[in-house]
């Protein structure tokens, strides 16, 4: 039975938010034999035992880091071929969004990974979509890096779903104070073919404990330059990641996804 992993690292200020995303992602309906691993790593003192003990959800806890480290210390306990980034802060928005990239990415076997439009959700509950979303369908190579070195990034880097194993010869998250989940989007376009979802994969809140608001600005040059010099030297290698798209179906001979379940 396939599986996918979402790993969601919480530090102490998104603490409060863990049950809503809980009961988020306990509604999400996958296709047919899919199954739903939840990673939940918190990054220093944060307490999880509330959470239900249920088989599909996995804890764990590391010392003060930050997301990169802490989505790291999670990636070792992964079981899915795809891999599906989801802050403690933020929310997918509806039930079927996880099911709309397996679709995608078993219809669609010389891709590797998938974004999708974010919502802003405001603390007034309205919502806002980016202002540099590319259009639905497959996306011209270098579109995120292009867009990255332009200062318009066109996607979110939370929004990716992709191949585990992508993600683990990529080496995941680097070491940054800001754009580590960016990281991961441009380096995975560097050596694979990527998809843009029409419908949002993903709800960002906006509150006053969002760790993207602490990061002073000269931090936020220096990250920007080092997320631009990996990527643009991935490009270079020419390496090419091929999806092992048959390992998604439940069997050969199933070119479509299959339905999803009631």
């Amino acid at each position: 039975m396939p599986v996918i992993s979402v790993i969601t690292p919480v530090h102490p200020a998104a603490a409060g938010f863990v049950d809503e995303t809980y009961h988020c992602l306990a509604g999400q309906r996958l296709p047919a034999g899919w199954s739903l691993q939840w990673l939940v790593q918190a990054d220093g003192p944060v307490d999880l035992k509330h959470l239900p003990d249920e088989p599909w959800i996995s804890t764990g806890t590391g010392r003060p880091g930050g997301a990169a480290r802490a989505r790291t210390l999670a990636l070792a306990r992964a079981r899915g071929v795809l891999l599906r980034q989801l802050d403690a802060d933020d929310l997918l928005p509806d039930p079927l969004t996880l099911a709309r990239d397996i679709h995608t990415l078993i219809d669609n076997p010389t891709i590797a990974w998938v974004v999708s439009p974010c919502l802003d959700l405001r603390a007034d509950g309205s919502t806002a979509l980016g202002p540099y979303d590319p259009a639905p369908g497959l996306l011209p190579p270098r579109t995120l890096l292009d867009g990255l070195l332009a200062e318009r990034l066109p996607v979110m880097g939370t929004t990716i779903t992709l191949y585990t194993e992508l993600a683990r010869a990529l080496g995941a998250w680097p070491a940054l104070p800001y754009g580590q989940d960016v990281a991961l989007s441009l380096n995975a376009e560097a050596v694979s073919a990527g998809w843009m979802q029409e419908q949002p994969g993903e709800l960002y809140r906006q509150h006053p404990g969002q760790a993207t608001l602490f990061r002073p600005a000269g931090e936020r040059r220096i990250a920007r330059k080092v997320l631009a010099d990996q990527a643009q030297a991935l490009h270079r290698t020419d390496w090419a990641y091929r999806p092992p798209a048959e390992v998604l179906r439940e069997g050969p001979g199933h070119p479509k996804a299959p339905p999803l379940a009631s």
